[in-house]
């Protein structure tokens, strides 16, 4: 088949140099610039168990320096990233270095957005969240929530910035907002190309928000990055992002998600793995189960599934190629025995931002002609999103769309 030789072949034709840049260090790290501004100031903190610094979490580094952490908010998978997608998160609490409990307030339960009593008492709020750089990734929709009830009680914000492993690009449909959704909550493409503090000042500047209000807003910088640097993280993002190769498949493979597909949740490989029980290549066998804190009931769970293996794929190709590998999703859907149970809707739609991309899959578009329909808005979005850099571009040569 096609795409199977497609993927076995084609990485070892990537020569695009990158910075592999071993040098660079997140906001979270710089703490010259705003653990000052924290002392004395009564603080809410958005974040999730990643916010190590050194040898501690920030919530403990931040208490021994003198900072009082009134109340923690944790995104989707909880504070402790041990809870599958979707699954609902209830309030926590967490045992601080002095032994006394701080509560943690999910933002990924009964509410997405922070009510006013839950903001009541706090000075600053602090925000630092490993992003991926694909739009569908809710830890984008929780900051943008936070940002909008922040701005409603004028609470300043800093956000701890950090490298978007997949920030070297910019690809896919711009969302259409009549798409909007937690998937989705900002009219920007499935892979904008921009660390999570250059979006924020996006969403805020171009009064984004759903108030339309302002928030007082500051993005602690990370030191030696650009976007053409690649960063290796040496922890998983999500349950699902386990490893480098995963993350740099992600925005590939996360559109399959509205499909009738596996992309390997409930096995050792998520989104490294492509099949369903009667797919037409057998390049691989996988079996989904159930895993705790990772997939419940994933789909085709206990169920054989032929499919393929993107490991080395995803390693030696996806985090060179600066565009979606449309290839995997036309070929598949061409290959699939029952079309008219391909798509899982509406949930494919909000993946996408909208339902032209469907419609053009199903009508056989070419994938010249599909990333032709995307060239306006995406040019459109460059030009806003060139007011916001705050790292050296990538070169815009790369760009092909």
């Amino acid at each position: 088949m096609k795409l199977l030789r497609k993927y076995k072949v084609i990485f070892i034709l990537i020569t695009i140099n990158f910075k592999l840049n071993c040098q660079y260090i997140p906001g979270i790290e710089q703490t010259d610039l705003y653990f000052d501004k924290l002392k004395s100031k009564n603080i809410g903190i958005l974040c999730n168990n990643n916010s190590q610094l050194r040898d501690k979490h920030l919530i403990d580094s931040l208490i021994i320096y003198g900072t009082k952490i009134k109340k923690i908010f944790a995104p989707e998978h909880g504070f402790y990233i041990n809870q599958p997608d979707g699954e609902k998160i209830f309030n926590d609490k967490y045992k601080t270095i002095k032994k006394n409990y701080i509560p943690i307030i999910s933002l990924y339960g009964d509410k997405y957005k922070p009510t006013p009593f839950d903001l009541e008492g706090i000075d600053i709020m602090l925000i630092d969240l490993q992003d991926v750089g694909v739009r569908c990734f809710t830890y984008i929709s929780t900051v943008y929530y936070m940002l909008d009830a922040c701005a409603q009680k004028q609470i300043p914000v800093i956000l701890l910035d950090r490298a978007n492993p997949n920030g070297h690009f910019i690809d896919g449909p711009v969302l259409d907002m009549k798409f909007a959704s937690f998937v989705g909550v900002v009219p920007i493409p499935l892979v904008y190309g921009m660390t999570l503090g250059e979006l924020v000042m996006m969403i805020n500047g171009e009064h984004w928000l759903p108030s339309r209000d302002t928030c007082m807003l500051e993005v602690i910088k990370c030191k030696n990055y650009t976007h053409d640097s690649l960063i290796q993280l040496n922890f998983s993002p999500s349950p699902n992002l386990p490893n480098m190769a995963s993350v740099y498949a992600y925005p590939h493979l996360v559109l399959f998600e509205g499909t009738n597909m596996s992309v390997g949740r409930g096995t050792d490989k998520p989104f490294l793995l492509l099949g369903s029980p009667d797919f037409c290549i057998e390049d691989t066998i996988f079996i989904p189960v159930s895993i705790p804190g990772k997939a419940i009931k994933p789909p085709f769970e206990n169920m054989q599934c032929k499919g393929i293996n993107l490991t080395n794929f995803s390693l030696h190709f996806l985090k060179y190629y600066r565009k979606i590998y449309m290839d995997l999703l036309l070929e598949t859907y061409k290959c699939y025995n029952d079309k008219e149970k391909f798509f899982k809707l509406p949930f494919f739609d909000r993946l996408a931002g909208t339902d032209i991309l469907r419609n053009q899959i199903v009508q056989g578009a070419s994938i010249n002609n599909i990333r032709a329909s995307w060239k306006i808005d995406l040019e459109s979005f460059m030009q806003i999103r060139q007011k916001y850099l705050l790292y050296e571009d990538f070169s815009k040569e790369t760009m092909d769309y």
